[in-house]
């Protein structure tokens, strides 16, 4: 396992300051932000002196009903050979569903979402993850992810969920605490019991950001400082094994470096602490076993993981009882003799697994339209919970198309932002931000949109500078109307 130390996010907007901060082992960078044959400036002067740079994948979605695009895997692969990074990470969760596995219109969600813990769910995963593996030139790390919904029918809890992973390909984790803590607030789940059920031999590294909460909503917003209950979670897994890296992530609302190099600075003082606690409390094990006292469950570790606490407590004997509300996703065998070792085919077989990716790929495009096209809300989801999500989806995407199209709030002003949101409601994004940008610019344009003649005169130029057409006339614009409406009836 590579020992990687503190760590940052590396960011354009913060670039200087993370050059400029004292004590920084290592970064992490965005995958999809940088190009293999010309990689920034700032990451090639890190790299020469020394510091070792891992990207971080978002959009491979191996939580999916599909296979990993090739495509996307030989780009991540040169990214990792152009830094001479020790491993590659990514996310478990789905970015996309539809299209031809389900003939339903393809959606992107510009978001990580969760997949169900099922059996079926657990297949899919496997095998993707193997396939990436395998596509892969170095190791590959996964992580898990914030939620604000859950499925119905779930079979598995997270910690049970990931170790099965683990056992079953071999892949290493990213555990992100502040994502645990997410989970604790919006689903109820007890981050002590997900790390008393993780292998934490497996992990790689570790991640530790701020968030906010709303109306009862913890929102994973990358952007706040991280607080006390994140480093709680951070001291429990620190107690129990001293992980091979510590990475803080800001991602908005940067704060000036002297901000930054103070939040690392407590990320390392809640290290230390832990590691003083948990090495008092494996004394005090040691002395009870001495005079004859039960020491306690022993903590299972691989080669190469360094334990400095005392007894993992006690994993429960099964999961939390499966809710009675109709399973979307179910199937698979929950027979122990089906869990595989990693490396291993999946107990169900190869024609079973193509069949949990039809029923994952179903379930997953009938939850992401809910979410991003208005249709009814699947059966057994909390609608008050899906709407939250949905909203949240759009005014990220209105944000990162205000970051990728910056001319657009220029040219808007003030009606940006709720005529984004308007146009995002039945709208669903299918090619990504750039093209989500053009496409709102050509939606208002055949609305006869803005109405102020300078302002539409700029966006009509703006829209056919960069999509290489002309723009749409009076009659274009009722053809398009006519076919949009009909569409979507």
């Amino acid at each position: 396992m590579t020992e990687l130390g503190i760590g940052i996010g590396w960011r354009p907007e913060i670039a200087e300051a993370v050059e400029g901060l004292a004590g920084v082992d290592w970064v992490e960078v965005v995958a999809e932000n940088i190009c293999a044959d010309h990689l920034p400036d700032s990451l090639a002067r890190l790299r020469r002196r020394g510091v070792t740079v891992v990207p971080h994948g978002v959009s491979l979605g191996l939580g999916g009903a599909d296979r990993p695009d090739p495509a996307r895997l030989a780009a991540l692969g040169e990214k990792a050979v152009a830094l001479g990074a020790p491993l590659v990470t990514e996310h478990i969760a789905f970015v996309r569903a539809g299209g031809a596995l389900t003939a339903s219109p393809a959606l992107e969600a510009g978001h990580l979402l969760p997949v169900p813990r099922t059996r079926d769910a657990l297949d899919v995963l496997c095998e993707n993850v193997r396939i990436a593996q395998d596509a892969l030139p170095v190791p590959l790390a996964l992580e898990n992810i914030a939620a604000l919904i859950s499925w119905p029918g779930e079979e598995m809890t997270e910690g049970q969920f990931l170790a099965e992973l683990v056992e079953r390909t071999g892949v290493r984790l990213l555990i992100d605490v502040a994502n645990l803590h997410t989970n604790r607030v919006n689903r109820g789940e007890d981050p002590a019991r997900a790390l008393s059920e993780l292998p934490v031999e497996a992990i790689a590294y570790v991640h530790v950001a701020g968030g906010v909460e709303r109306d009862g909503v913890w929102h994973d917003t990358h952007a706040h400082p991280v607080p006390r209950p994140v480093l709680d979670v951070l001291a429990d897994l620190a107690s129990r094994v001293s992980p091979p890296g510590v990475l803080l992530e800001r991602d908005d609302d940067f704060p000036p470096a002297e901000e930054l190099a103070e939040e690392l600075a407590v990320v390392r003082a809640t290290l230390a602490g832990a590691s003083v606690a948990g090495a008092s409390a494996g004394a005090s094990v040691r002395r009870g076993a001495a005079a004859g006292k039960p020491a306690g469950r022993p903590l299972l570790i691989g080669a190469g993981a360094r334990v400095s606490g005392g007894p993992m407590p006690a994993v429960p004997d099964a999961a939390p009882p499966v809710p009675e509300a109709v399973a979307p996703v179910r199937g698979g065998s929950g027979d122990e003799s089906a869990r595989q070792r990693p490396g291993a085919a999946s107990g169900s077989g190869s024609g079973s697994v193509e069949g949990a990716r039809q029923r994952l790929g179903l379930a997953q495009a009938s939850l992401l339209s809910a979410l991003v096209a208005g249709t009814p809300v699947p059966e057994g989801f909390d609608s008050r919970r899906i709407g939250v999500q949905g909203r949240a989806l759009a005014a990220k995407r209105a944000g990162v198309v205000a970051k990728v199209a910056p001319e657009l709030p220029g040219i808007l002003g003030r009606e940006f932002r709720p005529a984004f949101l308007a146009y995002a409601r039945s709208r669903p994004m299918s090619g990504g931000y750039r093209r989500d940008a053009l496409d709102f610019a050509e939606h208002l344009l055949l609305a006869g949109r803005p109405e102020d003649p300078a302002a539409h005169r700029l966006l009509t130029r703006w829209w056919q500078d960069r999509s290489g057409s002309r723009p749409p006339g009076p009659a274009a614009r009722l053809v398009r109307a006519v076919r949009h409406a009909l569409v979507r009836r």
